[in-house]
Parts: structure tokens; sequence; C-alpha cells
């Protein structure tokens, strides 16, 4: 059906654009997807998020949100619905330095956050680009740079304010509405949209930054090595894996942080890495923490990158994981695979403390393929190494289905989640596709 016209109600003057617009062109699509919405609303406050929705529910609109725009499952755009553009609601206030307690808004990109903690001495793990939306990596999980030192990006969430499918503005917090702060703190994609996060930030200026290639042997023994190293690493070190193949030839690039400035503790977090295997190449050095998230990131989003992604967690590299990794990443698929550690603060959180239960799990591994290869194309490659995984992250599956949702929310949890979806958002406005 075509909506025609998007006329304006008084709360949204001047803040919606619609395809005639010149801007429209920077407004329609994701990082990742090429969207053709009716109208985009572009937020100032709570209420313009409330008279948006009220906008989509008169005049019939499917209604997608974008924080930031990097989400790989392409919901932060639609064709022919409303899109709630939370851009210009950036704000990033310290409430409170003693108790490091910060206030931020879900439209601030990342790198906006670090740049602005950076002088108070603090920051938030937060994924691993400047130019990703805090709403959608801080209602999902958020493994970032520091993860093992800091725990998911939820796991720092004290608070979060909400407007309802039903227009209302509710603060959740330990104390009012535990069970919304608890399914926002990882599933909140459907239970209302975050305007607002109180998180508790990290004393940290500097961290220690290291760059190592490797040769990764066929049977993925290096891979083994390096799990074995973090088993024992301190929490400070978190890792991330690139892997790269050409022809029989598999090399790691792997990228090392720790989460301190002492430079004695660097080197010792570091030092084993290097004797996991074939080092062919090292570099390391003290860097402020907004270098890892700089603004540079930051960049429109038209759509220029289209994927398709899944993932999963890995408890351990066994030698079939390992050997099913190398296989995968050598195979005739072209695909861009990561691997990045958990553990630490990530495992020292109670399972049922949050929506992401996944705390036991040392690994998330990541593929993507890139056109002419689709998504089926992925899963084939993704088949060997699938059987190796438990559970997954939401942020990181391109096509949501009710398989994804039971690898992201496996038995209570998922259930859980279902039942206060429903409770806060009856009709279904905000509910993800599944």
């Amino acid at each position: 059906m075509n909506p025609g016209p998007v006329t304006a109600p008084a709360a949204l003057s001047g803040k919606l654009i619609t395809p005639d617009d010149s801007r429209y062109r920077t407004y329609r699509s994701t990082y990742t997807t090429v969207g053709s919405p009716a109208v985009v609303a572009v937020p100032e406050s709570a209420g313009d998020v409330a008279a948006a929705l009220l906008l989509a529910r008169d005049r019939g609109l499917a209604v997608a949100v974008r924080s930031g725009g990097h989400g790989l499952s392409g919901r932060g755009t639609n064709n022919g619905g409303l899109v709630i553009d939370l851009r210009r609601m950036n704000d990033v206030t310290v409430l409170d330095r003693s108790r490091r307690l910060v206030r931020v808004e879900a439209g601030a990109r990342w790198a906006q956050v670090a740049q602005a903690l950076s002088p108070h001495g603090l920051a938030i793990s937060s994924g691993d680009h400047g130019n990703v939306g805090v709403g959608g990596l801080a209602t999902g999980g958020g493994v970032g740079w520091l993860v093992r030192r800091f725990g998911l990006t939820v796991d720092r969430v004290r608070a979060v304010e909400v407007v309802l499918a039903d227009g209302s503005l509710v603060r959740a917090d330990a104390a009012n509405e535990p069970d919304l702060l608890w399914v926002m703190r990882g599933a909140g994609a459907g239970a209302g949209i975050a305007v607002a996060f109180e998180f508790e930030a990290l004393e940290l200026r500097n961290v220690g930054y290291a760059q190592i290639a490797a040769r990764v042997d066929p049977a993925g023994g290096l891979l083994q090595r390096l799990d074995a190293v973090l088993k024992d690493a301190p929490r400070e070190l978190t890792t991330a894996v690139m892997f790269s193949s050409q022809g029989p030839v598999t090399n790691a690039f792997i990228t090392a942080v720790v989460a301190t400035d002492d430079t004695r503790a660097i080197s010792d977090a570091i030092d084993p890495l290097l004797g996991i295997g074939e080092v062919t190449l090292q570099q390391a050095l003290l860097t402020p923490y907004t270098s890892l998230v700089p603004r540079e990131h930051m960049h429109v989003n038209v759509g220029q990158m289209p994927a398709s992604t899944t993932n999963g967690l890995l408890t351990e590299v066994t030698p079939a994981a390992g050997r099913a990794l190398v296989d995968m990443v050598a195979g005739p698929t072209p695909l861009f695979v990561q691997m990045r550690s958990l553990g630490g603060a990530v495992a020292e959180t109670d399972p049922a403390a949050t929506a992401f239960p996944h705390r036991h799990q040392r690994f998330l591994v990541t593929a993507s393929t890139f056109p002419p290869y689709g998504y089926d194309d992925l899963l084939r490659a993704w088949k060997p190494v699938e059987q190796h995984t438990e559970g997954a992250y939401v942020n990181f599956e391109s096509n949501p289905s009710q398989a994804s949702f039971d690898r992201a929310y496996p038995g209570a949890v998922g259930t859980r989640v279902a039942a206060l979806w429903r409770r806060y958002d009856p009709d279904g406005v905000l509910r993800p596709r599944r």
C-alpha cells in the first residue's frame, strides 16, 4: 500500500526527511543495506521519538530504529516505512566522576563517546569501530577492545531511558522496571527504543596495542596455542584475530590490546603471544584508547558495504575446531573471518544477570561474504565450523530468524525475552522479524 505524502505533526516540524529532500541519500541507508523508507524522522528528544512512533501508527508505517547504522542485519532501514534516526541525540555527560557514572544518548557514535570521556580519564568498552552507534551495540551485547577487562558493554549499563511502543518514556534501573533493564541489556531491540544509557565507565586513558602476524598451520595448532595463552592471560589482555588465505597459505593478523598504561604489564601480557607460532611481524606501542575508535572512522552510511554475516561462540579451540576454522578460511568461498577473545570479566558476570547469557564461551567467531556471494554461500562455508559453536551474538547476524534467535537466546532466556517483548510491545511495533 502506498501511504501517500507524510505530513509532519507539530512536534516533528523540520525533523522529517522524505525522498524529495536533498538529504535523503545520506539518511535512507545503513552501512550494509540500501533502504527506501517513506520518511526518516530525526528526533532531538524522547518526546520527538514518541511523536514519530505515533506518526507511524497513524499512517500504518513499519518502524525501523537506527542509532549509528552499522547494524549487520540491515534493520536500521526499511522500504516504504518510517525510520527513526537518533543521530541528533548524541550528548555524552559525566554525571558523577567519583563513581565513574556517565550518561550517553543512544545516537552518539562510539568515537564521540571515547573523545568526550578521554579528558576525564574514563573509557567504555564499545566494539571495534568508532562509527558504530551506541544504541544498537549497548542493547545487543558489546564485544570490544576492552572486553576481558571491562566485560560486555551491557554489563556496565546501570540504567536505560526507554521510549516504549505506546510512546511512554520509562527509566529502567535496578529499582524501577528491573525486567525492562534486564531485557534491554542484550535483547533490547524488541522491547523499546533506548534513547539514553547510564554506564559505569572504566578508569583508563592509555592502552598497550600490538599487531602480530603469524602463519597458521593447516591443523590449526596456532589457534589452539593462542587459546592456551589466553586461558592464563591477565584479564587486561583482549585479542582479535583476522584471517587471510592465499592459496595454501593462511595467515593470522592478531591485534592485542592491553587495558593498562603499565609498560611492564603490557610486555608481560604480549610476550606469550610471540611464542604461539611462526611470527612474521610485530609492532607494539602505548596509545590513547581514543586511537582505537577514532573520529576518522565516522562516515556516512549509504549501503557501501553489502555483506552477509553469521557467527558462533566457541568454548574451546579443540583440534577439530581449529582444523574446521582453517579449512573454512582456506576454502573456495572468499570470507572475511574474525575470532575475538572473550573470558575474563565476561565470564565473571552471572549468566542470568542480563539477556546476554553466553558467559563461559571463550571466543566469538564471525564470518562474512560479499557480493557476488550471498547468505546461502556463507552458510555452506560456515557449516563445518558451526558444529563446534555454542550460542551466538545477535549483533553479528545478517539474516534474523527463529533459528538465529534460539542460538542467541537459548532455552529459558529466549522464553523470557519473548515474553518481555510481548509485555512491553504487545502489538509488535518494534519486534525484530524471526
